[in-house]
């Protein structure tokens, strides 16, 4: 057998033994989410319950569980040895670099379970994110061949794993867009410009089957054709944080969005859930807003809206669900263009957190480094590319900016960039961070296999 052998099975061998020995240690994990995933509850995507559900299929309810979190490790295994191993042979590296690539994508689990305050093992929960993350690596491996050698077999697999990844956690609906971007710019790059209205087509349909399967599956769960609700409810949130008083004259006197609005505000008001009494600070008012915006969703906007609508009778909760989330958007069109200035600014020291959460956790001397990274990032990326404009480590890094850019932007649109939101990107971004160091220092035998000619 040779090195390279030895090599990839012990690096296959190590990570089944982390993953299945952590399920060894801490089962599988059961959250305040999780009933709705098992329940096929109308707010989920469908991905994650249909995965659930066909385990408990084959095998119960609990015996079901357990099996999924088990297959779950083991995707998680595959996805992230084809990943690394592609950019050990990509990159030429040693067996120390990919050691390092290895604990890089070992690190957000390893940080979810032991630094995050949420504490759990992401693979062994009831989770979507334990679907996502696999699946998520799949994606990084095809787009990433995608960007090296533009063949359409990876262009197609880059787009279904984008496609699987919108079905499971709607924010991952920007892999899509993010798919959209490297494809136009690999026909850009080869001059095929008449080739660049096919993405565009492709993404369409795609947005166009998601919607159409998402609807199919609530059909065949409810009894009625429709899109997950209370997405606007949770954007409606926010803009009501940071409403004043008088932007409800927006609303005629005794519509029925001004009667929401006024109760909206004085609940909000009485809870302190308004942007008001947040501490007069970046830090101190993105805190404020993250601590009160579950408060204000549940103990107001959810609590009112669904009384009333029940209130109606012979108004079912799929009923309730869909008229609320459509009042949700009707106030949402008045409301946000008067609270705009203050929407804006809450909406960008949420971003500000979810790009530190992205890559490491928020606190006032961590920011800084936070900071720091970045514009090392970007500073030898640039230095890199002016130097060979067809840089590999270069594209891996612009990558994981645009992923991340794209994430916590669309992230911070609808709520707040919790950790388990923003971990995707914390792998990719410091994988692509190692390589671009690995590619400035080339004459370094540390990390790179040398050649006979080296």
């Amino acid at each position: 057998m040779t090195k390279d052998r030895t090599r990839t099975i012990g690096i296959f061998i190590a990570l089944l033994a982390f993953f299945l020995g952590m399920f060894a240690i801490y089962g599988v994990g059961v959250y305040n989410d999780s009933e709705q995933y098992i329940t096929m509850h109308i707010h989920r995507e469908p991905l994650y319950p249909l995965f659930l559900a066909l385990f408990r299929v084959l095998a119960g309810p609990e015996t079901g569980l357990v099996l999924a979190v088990i297959v779950q490790n083991v995707l998680t295994v595959c996805s992230i040895f084809f990943l690394i191993e592609y950019l050990q042979k990509k990159f030429s590296l040693n067996l120390a670099g990919e050691l390092v690539l290895l604990v890089l994508e070992l690190m957000p689990h390893l940080v979810t379970r032991y630094v995050s305050a949420f504490g759990i093992f992401l693979e062994n929960s009831i989770m979507s994110e334990a679907l996502c993350i696999p699946l998520f690596q799949f994606f990084l491996l095809f787009t990433i061949r995608m960007i090296f050698e533009g063949k359409k077999a990876d262009m197609v697999w880059s787009l279904v794993f984008a496609y699987l990844l919108s079905m499971t956690r709607g924010q991952m609906m920007t892999t899509i867009l993010i798919w959209l971007v490297v494809a136009f710019l690999h026909f850009l790059g080869a001059k095929q410009y008449k080739k660049m209205l096919l993405p565009v087509l492709a993404v369409l349909c795609v947005f166009g089957l998601r919607n159409l399967t998402v609807h199919t599956y609530n059909y065949f769960v409810t009894g009625y054709f429709m899109g997950n609700t209370y997405g606007q409810v949770n954007t409606l949130t926010n803009v009501i944080y940071a409403c004043d008083r008088e932007d409800g004259e927006v609303f005629e006197e005794g519509s029925l969005e001004r009667q929401f609005f006024d109760t909206f505000y004085e609940e909000a008001d009485a809870l302190m859930a308004n942007y008001r009494y947040a501490e007069d600070a970046p830090e101190g008012e993105a805190a404020y807003l993250e601590d009160h915006h579950d408060i204000l969703k549940f103990q107001v906007l959810e609590s009112n809206l669904s009384m009333y609508y029940f209130g109606l009778g012979e108004v079912n909760y799929y009923q309730q669900s869909s008229m609320s989330d459509e009042m949700a958007g009707v106030m949402l069109r008045r409301l946000l263009p008067a609270c705009f200035g203050q929407w804006l600014y809450d909406y960008l020291l949420l971003c500000r957190n979810g790009f530190i959460r992205s890559i490491a956790v928020v606190n006032k001397w961590i920011n800084w480094v936070a900071l720091a990274l970045y514009a090392a990032a970007a500073g030898l990326s640039v230095y890199l590319f002016l130097k060979d404009k067809k840089s590999c480590a270069v594209r891996v890094m612009g990558l994981a900016l645009l992923f991340i850019a794209a994430n916590v932007c669309a992230t911070s649109l609808t709520i707040m960039c919790l950790s388990r939101y923003m971990i995707y990107g914390f792998s990719l971004f410091y994988m692509a961070l190692f390589l671009v160091g690995v590619e400035w220092m080339s004459g370094c035998p540390l990390f790179r296999r040398q050649t006979s000619a080296e």
